[in-house]
């Protein structure tokens, strides 16, 4: 009996560990062929920074979830957050300082970064860099 019992609750964790599996790559998934939002409301003025070299609109969605679209041209900027922040590079290239590192990583099209709330990151854009930036809020 007890062969038994460790047996199904063996295939029980396993049938877990692959539904975990399965929902974080169907996430990714997601992420990645997501080209449009429905349903939503853009705030008509928008975020401009350093001289108008970074702009983005702002985008709300009816479950609370906001967003920002945003064009970054060439050059040095630092940010800083209050909320935590998944920064998804739709097109373009830039390298990446964030909080607590020394180190710089490049992101391209189709990569993203995540960014600690009430931290600065840092960002040397290589060229004119289209990106969505959501807004985890805890």
């Amino acid at each position: 009996m007890a062969l038994k019992l460790t047996a199904w609750l063996s295939n029980i964790n396993m049938l877990a560990l692959t539904l975990l599996t399965w929902r974080l790559r169907r996430t990714e998934i997601f992420s990645m062929v997501v080209d449009k939002f429905e349903k939503v409301t853009i705030v008509k003025k928008a975020n401009i920074y350093f001289d108008g070299k970074v702009t983005s609109r702002t985008v709300l969605f009816e479950n609370g979830e906001k967003k920002t679209l945003g064009i970054m041209l060439p050059g040095e900027y630092e940010f800083g957050t209050s909320d935590k922040e998944i920064m998804e590079i739709i097109q373009g290239n830039l390298e990446v300082k964030l909080p607590g590192s020394d180190d710089w990583h490049t992101f391209t099209s189709g990569e993203s970064f995540e960014v600690s709330s009430d931290s600065k990151f840092n960002l040397i854009v290589k060229e004119t860099t289209d990106y969505c930036c959501s807004y985890i809020c805890s």
